[in-house]
């Protein structure tokens, strides 16, 4: 949501603003696992295009509605709902002509999504799913095949071929998780020595940096189950607090409250960082300053 793509941004980025997300330098999909996500503009095909199946129902079913809704937008936007009814069909069953790369959307979080269509990718197909698995081995790797699959929700065999594809792209390591796959350039990288840390980050729910697509992430990222469990809830994740690196506990906003909820005593320094960073959230909607409230 537009609101998660604020924090998501701040976290790592000086100087964002509200409207950071609206840059025309970014869109927003229906990317893997049907979610919106806030993308490069110029990668729509890959997080889009790139998880089209080769053959089978799901293609057959999203290229013809492709088609249909370009021929009915006309070049205009249209509610998601309102273009669904006018073709006859659930306004969610248009994220399947998402896969085509032809789907664009607007949403603000609070209204229902703006969709229009967009010129077909020109990036062929595998060679866009290649770029997805390059993406998510960038920042979740090392990774494996079955991880990717389950993120992209694409086949377990498109996900096999695509790291066979690689190849040399890739080397094997080994994890306390057990083998795995990491971008033979990202070896540098995780050679050398940790890079400072920030004193406190507030990520939102959902932040690439916790999504933790199997259990075996989760456990490295917070090994407390119990803990886990607070972070990835059966419903509406909250957000993770990080002191120093470090998952330490959740957070939720409600209007201008952060309400924070540590695992651990904090020392009156990093619960400084914290209501900082909290005070710096690019927020439109705030009303004033904003106040944590510690749970």
């Amino acid at each position: 949501m537009p609101r998660a793509a604020r924090l998501s941004i701040h976290a790592p980025v000086e100087g964002t603003t509200p409207t950071s997300w609206e840059d025309p330098s970014l869109a927003q999909v229906w990317g893997p696992r049907y979610h919106v996500y806030v993308v490069a503009a110029r990668d729509l095909a890959v997080f889009t295009f790139g998880r089209l199946p080769d053959a089978g129902k799901l293609r057959e079913r999203a290229e013809p509605l492709a088609e249909r809704l370009h021929v009915l937008l006309g070049g205009e936007l249209m509610r998601y709902d309102d273009a669904g009814q006018a073709l006859g069909v659930h306004g969610n069953t248009l994220r399947y002509a998402a896969l085509t790369g032809r789907l664009a959307i607007r949403w603000e979080g609070a209204r229902r999504p703006l969709v229009w269509t967009v010129p077909p990718p020109t990036i062929e197909r595998t060679e866009a799913t290649l770029e997805l698995a390059r993406r998510y081995l960038h920042v979740f790797g090392p990774a494996t095949p079955t991880g990717f699959g389950k993120w992209a929700s694409i086949g377990v065999r498109d996900a096999l071929r695509a790291f066979e594809t690689l190849g040399s792209e890739l080397i094997p390591v080994l994890t306390p998780a057990g083998e795995a796959w990491l971008l033979a350039a990202d070896e540098p990288a995780m050679r050398e020595p940790p890079a400072p840390t920030a004193a406190a980050r507030l990520l939102p729910s959902g932040d690439a940096y916790t999504l933790g697509i199997t259990s075996d992430d989760r456990a490295l990222l917070v090994p407390d189950a119990s803990q886990r469990a607070e972070l990835w809830t059966p419903r509406v994740w909250p957000g993770a607090l990080l002191v120093s690196g470090k998952v330490v506990g959740t957070w939720r906003r409600a209007g201008r409250t952060v309400k924070v909820q540590p695992w651990q005593p904090l020392s009156q320094a990093a619960r400084d960082a914290v209501v900082a960073e909290a005070e710096s959230f690019p927020l439109p909607d705030v009303g004033g300053r904003i106040v944590v409230d510690w749970n």
